[in-house]
């Protein structure tokens, strides 16, 4: 079990690391994903399955999913603002 742990342990610290390493925002949001899903196998790993399936949903699905959705807000405002200055 301990190796098992530890496995896990430097897995997730490697994940993070991709994370924060990461420099388009699209692509962080995309490695937050897969960060979310070692953090659930880490978590499975400590015997905490509840805290595994809110991170499933929350860490791998919904954040990403809102940082997708306010990176592509931000870059249609910016084209709207763009096409009104140009008149």
């Amino acid at each position: 079990m301990t190796a098992i742990l530890v496995l896990a342990l430097v897995l997730t610290a490697g994940a993070a690391t991709v994370v924060v390493l990461t420099d388009a925002p699209a692509r962080q949001a995309v490695t937050l994903s897969a960060f979310g899903l070692v953090l659930v196998l880490l978590f499975m790993v400590l015997q905490a399955p509840d805290v595994a399936l809110s991170e499933l949903g929350v860490g791998t699905a919904i954040v990403p999913l809102l940082v997708m959705l306010a990176l592509n807000t931000m870059r249609k405002d910016r084209a709207d603002r763009d096409r009104r200055d140009r008149r």
